[in-house]
């Protein structure tokens, strides 16, 4: 059960009493909070405990849902911008309530029905819960990290030299526009590699685990999308490297090299305008 109760967390709370909106549920400092009739189920009783997420309502109460919310306090999330006004933005984060990203966090647009990656934080003032595009990343990366350690990534920028990252909802990494053979965007959460520490601490980022061997993945992913088209496309070794990325999400090489293996194996025919499955 926590001690105390924190806002924007997932807290073990215990079930104190019964009121006329709903269950007040406590904190081992005996700080109480309530959970909503709506959230209320049958089995739920006085003296068990209950796993429940804490923000604040309307009125800048605290209060307590069985809801996940699309993220928690300090994680870093790509949000549906459902509403803009003069002093700020509001994005569904899951709840009843949606996340105000006010003015002053903002570093571009936020268009109703665009999506935004900002992160979560709580409002030093009020105690609320609030998003903000000003975010910082740690740049010392230490020994965090050895070269193809797998970590978690999310895309929030796109630059010239291609997208910036956010490795492990914690640090900055970039993944590089040539090293990119599938289709991306902004807000995509992805496995990548550790490919590279610079001396800025920030870290260069493969989609890939670098050195190791692809050819088996590639035939197989060529097979999947055949299968997924009826056995057959209008795809040769003459095709543009473009639409191999946009249709196969590898490069032409690799495309290449996937066709001549499957066509040894005797799985794919090639015919004059396309490829197809051998039944």
């Amino acid at each position: 059960m926590n001690k105390n109760i924190k806002v924007g967390e997932l807290n073990l709370l215990k079930i104190n009493r019964v009121s006329e909106p709903g269950l007040y549920l406590i904190s081992e400092d005996e700080q109480e909070v309530l959970l909503p009739n709506c959230y209320v189920k049958k089995e739920m009783s006085i003296g068990s405990d209950i796993e429940v997420f804490i923000y604040t309502d309307s009125e800048d109460r605290l209060v307590a849902t069985t809801l996940k919310p699309y993220g928690m306090k300090n994680d870093f999330v790509c949000l549906e911008v459902v509403d803009s006004t003069k002093f700020g933005a509001f994005l569904d984060m899951g709840l009843p309530k949606d996340l105000l990203v006010p003015k002053n966090k903002q570093r571009s647009s936020f268009n109703v029905g665009s999506r935004k990656v900002v992160q979560i934080v709580e409002d030093e003032k009020t105690n609320r819960l609030i998003g903000t595009e000003k975010f910082t990343l740690t740049k010392e990366v230490n020994n965090s990290f050895i070269k193809n350690d797998e970590v978690d990534i999310l895309l929030y920028i796109k630059t010239p030299l291609g997208f910036k990252v956010i490795v492990n909802n914690t640090y900055e990494g970039l993944i590089y526009h040539n090293e990119i053979f599938e289709n991306i965007k902004i807000g995509d959460r992805k496995k990548g590699y550790i490919k590279y520490i610079r001396d800025d601490g920030k870290i260069d980022i493969s989609l890939q685990k670098i050195g190791a061997k692809k050819d088996d993945d590639f035939s197989q992913k060529v097979i999947d999308i055949l299968e997924q088209n009826n056995g057959e496309l209008a795809f040769t070794y003459k095709s543009d490297a473009e639409d191999i990325k946009e249709v196969f999400g590898m490069s032409k090489k690799a495309f290449k090299s996937a066709l001549t293996s499957l066509i040894n194996d005797k799985k794919i025919v090639l015919e004059e305008n396309g490829i197809k499955l051998i039944n």
